[in-house]
């Protein structure tokens, strides 16, 4: 991404487990930019993904699949 990730308001998934795989998206920048920012909430300051709007849908369809 070519924005500071840490700016942005990141929200948990509503599919993370409480101990296990957490994950945050920020959903204004992806309304803003069409962009979905995607990273691990374990690891706030690390790399965040820039995912398309069809691979995020792609995701979120995984994450129902499995759970």
């Amino acid at each position: 991404m070519t924005t500071d990730s840490s700016s942005l308001f990141w929200v948990k998934s509503s599919y993370s487990s409480n101990g296990g795989s957490c994950v945050e998206w920020a959903p204004a920048y992806a309304s803003a930019y069409g962009v979905v920012p995607v990273r691990d909430s374990k690891d706030p300051e690390g790399p965040a993904l820039a995912l398309s709007v069809p691979a995020f849908a792609g995701l979120v369809r995984f994450a129902k699949s499995q759970g």
